[in-house]
């Protein structure tokens, strides 16, 4: 059923609301870009959704076409009265309202294969991303939109890896599936935006008993952009620069290497070798992507 488009800005001098640029309220509301959204995801009619900002429902009720179940979370207390408004009817739809960061997804999703499709608000991108992947039960794909620069820095190469491009690599793999125009949002932002999915694999590519390590010995390759990873791993080992060198060589790794220019192969051969000796050098942090 062809769905007509929602009247956003109707909506929002109905209740008497202007979108908070503190919360980077851009509502997607073109029809073809939230369908564009939609054919990204590749939504079986079994399949339940994670949305995270469901602002006033736009993208929800195309993602309530297609899936078996849908669970709405938004973090603006005064939308949720109009989402409920819009979307009344909608019987396979669960709108949480609360925090997504305080919220843990296995415990509102009943399948262990859900989707996450969402519209997401720029500042938080790294921090949503982040807390997906740090899950104690995974969604099965990621299906976002985010600012067109930073979709294409998650799927950088090596040589202009990052180490969030890094840390979503690892636990899947990335690919900008479509790109929408500001124009397609209300307001529209100062960039345009890219659809970025990621179907993560069945395993992370570095085991898990060892992501401490690896996550540790990632942030200090990229603690300075500029130096070799001989610099960036003496001064996160507290070690001196022969011996970083030293171990970097028996990784089989040239010392003058920097941090962008690995794959996560190599980064995997830094994490067998050097990753045992952290315990005698410095305490890992949890495993989580940064």
């Amino acid at each position: 059923m062809n769905l007509p488009t929602l009247d956003v800005p109707g909506l929002l001098r109905s209740a008497h609301l202007n979108p908070k640029k503190k919360l980077g309220q851009n509502f997607l509301m073109d029809n073809a870009a939230l369908q564009r959204v939609v054919t990204a995801a590749e939504i079986q009619p079994e399949d339940e959704v994670l949305e995270i900002g469901a602002g006033l429902g736009s993208l929800t009720r195309h993602l309530s076409q297609a899936a078996q179940r849908v669970v709405a979370v938004e973090l603006d207390q005064q939308l949720v009265p109009i989402l409920q408004q819009v979307l009344a009817g909608m019987t396979n739809v669960q709108i949480v309202a609360g925090d997504i960061l305080e919220q843990n997804p296995a415990e509102l999703m009943q399948s262990d294969q859900y989707l996450v499709v969402a519209n997401i608000p720029y500042y938080i991108t790294s921090a949503i991303i982040r807390h997906l992947l740090a899950a104690s039960q995974k969604p099965r794909r990621l299906v976002l939109t985010i600012q067109r620069e930073v979709a294409e820095r998650i799927c950088a190469a090596p040589g202009d890896m990052s180490l969030l491009a890094l840390s979503v690599q690892v636990y899947g793999a990335p690919r900008v599936a479509a790109r929408i125009p500001a124009g397609a949002f209300y307001p529209a932002p100062d960039v345009d935006s890219s659809v970025l999915r990621v179907d993560l694999y069945a395993e992370p590519r570095i085991p898990e008993a060892q992501l401490g390590e690896f996550f540790t010995l990632a942030r200090m390759g990229f603690s300075q952009k500029r130096k070799t990873l001989r610099n960036t791993l003496a001064a996160g080992l507290g070690c001196k620069g022969d011996a970083a060198a030293e171990m970097l060589h028996a990784a089989v790794i040239d010392p003058q290497r920097r941090a962008e220019t690995l794959n996560l192969d190599e980064w995997r051969q830094v994490t067998d070798t050097i990753g045992p000796r952290l315990k005698q050098l410095r305490k890992p942090v949890e495993p989580h992507p940064s």
